[in-house]
């Protein structure tokens, strides 16, 4: 019975998400003018579609499209960035500062991200990280031309992490990105495959899909086998293409997988926005602290990871100042929403602030000089103090005005 639900479900989900045509105009017009200026600077480089798009596995109403600019490999000691910009003047576009600078270029409804590769066949000839790009679009389609229907799969997946908040590889995110999903599709042949497989992986998952290594914790840079999620590039064999990949997002992914796979539901492919109505609910007599921001310009992920750090600086502030959070979370947008839900109880009107033990000379001057009224307990020193926040409103309307949070955002209020 749950085989029959969940095919159901994945095949409705499969119509909703996949778009009716894969080609926008927009994007090989925008390809045939880019190409025409550099042959009019006389560049030896080539304009191609990347990403999802150039993969075929793109989903419905997903207007980012990448595309490559792979320049001759006689360009290696040249700053192909600063080349493509005057090239790209003429289109106006927006540079974006990254390992290697890209550009941004907005047409219609559709945001493109422009960026210069140099034209390789191996990873050992790669300058930037950003060259190997166009060899895993190469991988992937040369696999979908084999297993077409694979091409569903990988939107399923994708539209899973989606709605899960664990989808892509930002430093604010640090979830699965399409490269993974990607790999980890074609490795177990299907979506529901994967997700059997992920609901037993253990604490660590090792996955080597081109079968390069023999002992890929032993072979692999120790920095590149933290994370949870281990899987050998197949196109650069001594990368660990998960590495972004955190404990917690891992840890959500096997509950989702497995929740799924027990009781199958549509809600595990809906994408959810944050509604301050529905928090207000879940908050009941409790305290709900919702805090608006706007972010800053520029990349987003360095705006996020900012974001992200305001987020944890409240959560941490909040607890050290004794209150009990049920539930916080954080939404990254145009204009973003960290909320808390904090137990609505009544705090004692005095702290207990914990000092150093008393044989650190210099710390016990410096404790004595800013509070009176110092004991000494079990040898360490302790002030009870009046407390200052009584309510986490008051101390997240002072939190909000430091310059820890402003210079991390454009705007912020309760």
């Amino acid at each position: 019975m749950a085989e029959e639900s969940i095919k159901r479900i994945l095949k409705n989900t499969i119509e909703r998400i996949k778009p009716e045509k894969q080609e926008f105009k927009e994007v090989d017009d925008t390809i045939k003018k880019i190409n025409s200026l550099l042959k009019k600077n006389k560049i030896k480089a080539e304009c191609i579609a990347g990403g999802s798009y150039a993969k075929g596995t793109i989903l419905k109403n997903d207007f980012d499209i990448d595309l490559f600019v792979r320049f001759d490999y006689a360009y290696k000691e040249k700053d192909i960035s600063k080349i493509l910009g005057k090239v790209l003047k003429p289109l106006k576009p927006e540079l974006v500062h990254g390992s290697r600078d890209y550009y941004q270029l907005k047409i219609k409804n559709l945001l493109f991200e422009i960026v210069p590769v140099l034209r390789i066949n191996d990873y050992k000839q790669a300058v930037n990280v950003t060259d190997m790009s166009p060899l895993h679009v190469n991988y992937v389609k040369k696999h979908l031309k084999k297993k077409p229907l694979l091409t569903d799969e990988i939107r399923l997946a994708k539209q899973f992490c989606k709605a899960g908040n664990i989808y892509g590889a930002e430093s604010y995110i640090r979830g699965f990105s399409g490269h993974v999903l990607d790999l980890l599709i074609i490795y177990y042949s299907g979506f529901e495959n994967l997700l059997m497989q992920a609901s037993v992986w253990g604490s660590k998952a090792i996955i080597d899909p081109g079968v390069h290594l023999k002992n890929p914790l032993k072979q692999l840079n120790k920095a590149k086998t933290q994370s949870p999620l281990i899987i050998v590039d197949p196109v650069q064999p001594d990368r660990n293409a998960a590495a972004a990949i955190s404990r917690e997002t891992f840890e959500v992914f096997k509950q989702k997988a497995k929740e799924f796979l027990g009781k199958p539901s549509d809600q595990y492919f809906e994408i959810k926005k944050l509604c301050i109505k529905e928090l207000k609910s879940k908050a009941k007599k409790d305290w709900l602290i919702a805090i608006k921001v706007k972010p800053l310009k520029g990349k987003e992920d360095v705006i996020g990871a900012k974001i992200m750090k305001c987020f944890e600086h409240i959560h941490k502030q909040l607890k050290k100042h004794d209150f009990n959070i049920l539930e916080s979370g954080w939404e990254f947008d145009k204009q973003s929403i960290l909320y808390y839900i904090v137990k609505k109880e009544k705090l004692s009107d005095k702290v207990l602030l914990r000092g150093p033990p008393v044989k650190e000379k210099i710390g016990v001057k410096r404790f004595k000089s800013k509070h009176k009224k110092v004991f000494e307990k079990k040898g360490r020193l302790y002030v009870e103090e009046k407390r200052k926040y009584k309510s986490p409103e008051k101390l997240v309307k002072d939190l909000i005005k430091e310059d820890y949070i402003k210079q991390r955002v454009a705007k912020i209020s309760l």
